[in-house]
C-alpha cells in the first residue's frame, strides 16, 4: 500500500519520455580526464558519476557512438530510454521511488535509477519503454483517483 503523502506526490507527477536513445557506459578511473573533457561539451541529457572503481556515464547513443573512439577501454549497455518524473520532490520524501519501482517490478521492467537535486529519472531498456510508461501512467491515475 502506498503511503498517503507519497500517493499525493505520485498523483501530481507528469511523465516525460526522453525522445532519444541513451547508452550507459563504464570507463576505468584511468580514463576520467577524457570523460570529463568529453561529457562537459554535451548539451543533451547526460550524467556522469565518479565511483571508486569506475566512471559511469549516461549519454545519447548517437553522441556516444561519435565519442567512444577516444576511450581505450569501456563497457556499454543500450539502447535505453529515459523517463523523467516531472515533479520537484523535497529530499526528505520517503517511498516515492520505491512505489514507482514496485509498479515496474509488477510489469517486469528493469530500471536504472538516476536522481538529480530536483527530479528523479529512470532508464529502461528501449524495448520496455512503452510497457513502463503504460504501467506508470496507470499508477499515477490510481493515485489521482485515491487522492481526489
Amino acid at each position: 500500500m502506498i503511503d498517503g503523502e507519497v500517493a499525493k506526490f505520485i498523483a501530481s507527477t507528469e511523465l516525460v519520455l526522453y525522445p532519444h536513445e541513451l547508452t550507459i557506459v563504464s570507463v576505468p578511473r584511468s580514463e576520467e580526464e577524457t570523460a570529463k573533457d568529453l561529457i562537459g561539451g554535451i548539451e543533451a541529457f547526460s550524467s556522469i558519476t565518479f565511483d571508486v572503481a569506475e566512471v559511469s556515464m549516461v549519454v545519447e547513443t548517437e553522441e556516444w557512438n561519435r565519442l567512444k573512439g577516444r576511450f581505450e577501454e569501456y563497457s556499454e549497455e543500450g539502447p535505453y530510454r529515459l523517463i523523467t518524473f516531472d515533479i520537484v520532490l523535497d529530499l526528505s520524501v520517503v517511498g516515492y521511488l520505491s512505489a514507482v519501482s514496485a509498479r515496474l517490478v509488477e510489469a517486469g521492467v528493469s530500471i536504472y535509477a538516476l536522481s538529480t537535486f530536483l527530479r528523479d529519472h529512470i532508464l529502461v531498456k528501449d524495448e520496455d519503454a512503452t510497457r513502463a510508461v503504460k504501467a506508470l501512467r496507470g499508477l499515477i491515475e490510481e493515485c489521482r483517483a485515491r487522492t481526489e
